[in-house]
C-alpha cells in the first residue's frame, strides 16, 4: 500500500525512488511487524486472560506441562494480523505470489482457530476432527496448486537441492505435489508446537532462509548466476517473509521460556501452510526437507512411533513422540531441548543456503 502511494510520487520528489527497492521495503517489513507485536503483545495478553482462554494441557504428557494449563493461547492471532498487516503496507499488491501465501496463511490460520476453538469449549486437549481438519487443509492447498498450474508460463519442474539438472516435470501431478508440501508442511510445524519458543524459533530461521531463495529466484541475473529457477515477481515474497520473520522475532518475545502466550493451532497452522507455500511459489520445494529438518524429524517421530506401537503390541522407539518429548522424559531441561533445536536449526539453514553453490 506504502509503495503504491509513494512510489508513484518519486517522478517529482526524488526520496521516494527508494520504495522500489524490495531489500529497503523487506526491512521496513520486518521493522513493522515486530513494533506490531510489541506493542499489541500486552494488550492480547490481558485480553486472553480476561476471556479465560487457556491453554488445555494432555493429561498423558510430561508432568512438568502441568503448570502451563491455562497459559493463554490463540497467540497465532498475533503473528497473523502483523504479518498480514506488515505485508499490505510494504509489498507490490500487484503480484499475485503475495495473495496465494497471504491466502494460505490466513485460511490456515482460521482452521487452526476454529480447532482452538473447539478445545476450549471442550475443555479438552482434542479440538475438531482430523479429518475434517486435514479436508479443509487440502481444499485450501488444492486451490493454490490449481492456480498456480494454470498460470501462464508456471513451471510444473521440481529442483533437487544440490543437483542443477536433475529437474523432474511432474506435469499435473506437481498440483497433488504442491498440496502435499503445504498440508506436509503445516501438520509438522503443529506437531513441534509443545514447548515453549519451539516452533516459532525454527520457523523464524526457516522464514529468514527463504527470505533469500525469494530474492535470488524473482531477480532474473542473480538466478540466473546462481543456476537456480527465475520465478518473475517472486522476489516480491521477501517482503512476506520479513514480515514473518519481524512477527516471529516479535512473538517469541512472549512466547520464549517460561512463555506468556501459546501460538495454538491458529499460528503453527498458518506458519506451517505460509513456508509450504513459499517453497512451492519460489521453486525450492525439496529444500524444506532441509531448511525444516527440525519439523520433519519431529513429524518422522510421531510416524514412526504410533507404526511400531501398532506393530509390536505396545512397544515404543521413543519413550514418548514428538521426540522433544522423549528428550524431557530423559531429563533435558525444557530450555536445552529448545534452544539446541533451534542450533540445529541453523545449521541446517546454512546447509540449505550453501546448496546455491553446490550443485
Amino acid at each position: 500500500m506504502i509503495y503504491h502511494i509513494l512510489y508513484p510520487l518519486s517522478d517529482t520528489i526524488s526520496y521516494f525512488n527508494v520504495f522500489r527497492y524490495i531489500t529497503f521495503r523487506t526491512i521496513y517489513a520486518t521493522i513493522t511487524a515486530l513494533v506490531i507485536c510489541f506493542f499489541v503483545g500486552p494488550w492480547l495478553i490481558r485480553k486472553l486472560q480476561e476471556l479465560q482462554i487457556g491453554q488445555t494441557i494432555r493429561t498423558d504428557g510430561p508432568d512438568t506441562h502441568l503448570s502451563k494449563a491455562g497459559t493463554p493461547t490463540m497467540g497465532g492471532i498475533l503473528i497473523i494480523c502483523s504479518t498480514v498487516v506488515s505485508t499490505l503496507l510494504w509489498s507490490k499488491l500487484t503480484i499475485h505470489y503475495i495473495w496465494l501465501v497471504l491466502f494460505i496463511t490466513v485460511g490456515y490460520g482460521i482452521i487452526g482457530f476454529l480447532d482452538d476453538y473447539s478445545k476450549l469449549k471442550k475443555k479438552s486437549s482434542r479440538g475438531i476432527p482430523g479429518t475434517v481438519r486435514l479436508t479443509g487443509e487440502i481444499c485450501l492447498a488444492l486451490i493454490v496448486g490449481i492456480i498456480l498450474y494454470v498460470k501462464p508460463g508456471f513451471n510444473s519442474a521440481v529442483t533437487i537441492p544440490f543437483f542443477k539438472t536433475i529437474l523432474p516435470d511432474l506435469g499435473r501431478g506437481y498440483i497433488l505435489f504442491s498440496v502435499f508440501i503445504i498440508v506436509g508442511a503445516a501438520n509438522a510445524v503443529n506437531l513441534t508446537d509443545g514447548l515453549d519458543g519451539l516452533a516459532i524459533g525454527p520457523a523464524t530461521i526457516c522464514f529468514a532462509t527463504y527470505l533469500l531463495f525469494a530474492y535470488f529466484s524473482g531477480n532474473v541475473k542473480i538466478s540466473g548466476y546462481l543456476q537456480i529457477p527465475y520465478v518473475a515477481g517472486s522476489g516480491e515474497l521477501a517482503v512476506f517473509c520479513g514480515a514473518m520473520v519481524g512477527s516471529g522475532i516479535g512473538f517469541l518475545w512472549y512466547n520464549t521460556y517460561p512463555a506468556q502466550i501459546f501460538m495454538g493451532d491458529v499460528g503453527s497452522l498458518s506458519l506451517g501452510g505460509a513456508l509450504g507455500t513459499l517453497a512451492v511459489l519460489t521453486k525450492q520445494e525439496m529444500l524444506l526437507a532441509i531448511v525444516g529438518g527440525i519439523f520433519v524429524i519431529e513429524t518422522i517421530s510421531v510416524i514412526f512411533q504410533v507404526g511400531w506401537f501398532k506393530v509390536s503390541n505396545g512397544r515404543r522407539i521413543f519413550r514418548m513422540a514428538p521426540i522433544h518429548h522423549h528428550f524431557e522424559l530423559k531429563g533435558w531441561p525444557e530450555p536445552k531441548v529448545i534452544v539446541r533445536f533451534w542450533i540445529i536449526t541453523i545449521i541446517l539453514a546454512l546447509v540449505a543456503v550453501s546448496t546455491l553453490k553446490l550443485r
